[in-house]
């Protein structure tokens, strides 16, 4: 029940100890406003990562052909390995079980694309179907690429939003026609991509096309996996390394590569990436709690401090309460509202400043890894519970030490 007697008590205790009181208020905010900062940051280097990984679908394995560093089977190091249609599609056929999705890719930079007058240097990628999928885009416009384009060839593309903007400005481009390093191609579709303005400089055209239509043969540049979800994060690395090992013995097999030769077949994981960050920024998060946690214990200490110091000089009062018939319960309860009270006011400042200067400075203070720091509702209810803890705690050993005090002693005090 609110007591106006007892909030009139604990007002004047404050008005008596006004710069004690205040010194404690300040190491309190302090530590709360630290702490809040701290979580921001946090924050801020997650979301930075997550965006990172937004470029791509979630636990790509990318593998990709290159240069052998290492001799084998009588062959010099330095031979160039090229991948072809066979090397994916033998991939498919031993481990097509696992998979969720999978793409063979060939891409070219600084490829010529013309749309009228006007015209640009782009990035074009010859993918099947799943190979828009696992790029993350989305396609706002038209259709995206399907295994009929692919059967037949068809000079299909899916065109990014940079590319739309540069080539036709305000104009529908579906239905219309750009040509590709000389190659006349009907655009079908425009997509987004969560990586940016880079990320939409490119045109996907079916793989078998760019394969016919340029010459290239059975070439490809690269092909990348995902695998079925697992039920944890545990066995999705277990198995995603197993998984690589296993693709890098078939690779290197079949291209007369050493096998622990990683510049013939280079094989990315990033299952294990991704995990390495999170794991990475959950330790950062943690650190910070530390700091953060033992700064509020700093504060904690004033509080108890001054609480000793308020019992101490109300010592002759605990007393007459306690002749008068007050228990033990009610002299430990008064003692720990005023701490609590002194404890959440001065927290509450301290929460509210930081959150006020993580909305005005954080949109400001952003770079490529480091994104919207903020602390989300769930922690800021932490932070009040730690408040309130940290409250009883500094309140109680003195509030122990006046319900202990025997009346006659305390009647005594001088």
């Amino acid at each position: 029940m609110f007591n106006i007697e007892r909030w009139q008590e604990i007002f004047e205790a404050i008005a008596k100890n006004k710069l004690r009181t205040f010194l404690t208020g300040v190491s309190v905010a302090s530590g709360i406003f630290i702490l809040v900062i701290l979580l921001g940051v946090g924050k801020g280097l997650q979301n930075g990562i997550e965006k990172q990984f937004e470029k791509d679908a979630v636990g790509i394995i990318e593998v990709w052909s290159g240069t052998t560093t290492k001799a084998f089977k009588g062959m010099n190091p330095g031979r160039e390995i090229q991948f072809r249609n066979n090397d994916y599609d033998a991939s498919v056929q031993k481990f097509g079980d696992l998979f969720d999705k999978n793409a063979a890719v060939f891409r070219q930079w600084g490829v010529s694309i013309v749309y009228g007058k006007e015209s640009g240097n782009y990035q074009y990628r010859g993918v099947n179907p799943d190979g828009l999928a696992m790029e993350n885009v989305v396609v706002i416009k038209g259709r995206s690429l399907n295994d009929n384009d692919l059967i037949h060839n068809e000079k299909v593309a899916v065109i990014g939003q940079k590319v739309k903007l540069d080539l036709f400005k305000e104009k529908n481009p579906i239905g219309e026609h750009v040509v590709i390093n000389n190659i006349n191609f009907k655009i079908v579709g425009v997509f987004t991509d969560p990586g940016g303005e880079r990320e939409e400089s490119r045109v996907f055209i079916p793989l078998s096309t760019a394969q016919q239509v340029y010459g290239l043969g059975d070439k490809i540049s690269n092909m990348s996996y995902t695998l079925k979800k697992k039920d944890t994060y545990e066995e999705a690395v277990a198995e995603s390394e197993k998984f690589k090992k296993d693709l890098g013995t078939l690779l290197r097999g079949k291209n007369n590569v050493a096998p622990d030769d990683e510049g013939g077949v280079g094989i990315f994981n990033s299952v294990v990436e991704v995990k390495k960050f999170y794991d990475l920024n959950l330790y950062i998060r943690l650190f910070f709690w530390w700091v953060g946690i033992c700064t509020i214990i700093a504060g904690v200490v004033g509080v108890s401090n001054i609480m000793m110091i308020i019992v101490k000089e109300r010592t002759k009062e605990i007393g007459i309460r306690k002749a008068l018939g007050a228990s033990p319960i009610s002299i430990i309860v008064m003692i720990l509202h005023e701490s609590i009270f002194i404890t959440i006011i001065s927290g509450f400042i301290g929460l509210l400043t930081g959150l006020a200067l993580l909305e005005l400075i954080g949109p400001h203070a952003q770079s490529e890894y480091f994104v919207n720091p903020q602390v989300d509702f769930g922690v800021a209810i932490s932070t009040l519970i730690v408040l309130v803890i940290a409250g009883a705690l500094a309140g109680f050993i003195p509030a122990y030490r006046a319900a202990k005090i025997r009346p006659i002693v305390a009647l005594r005090d001088e």
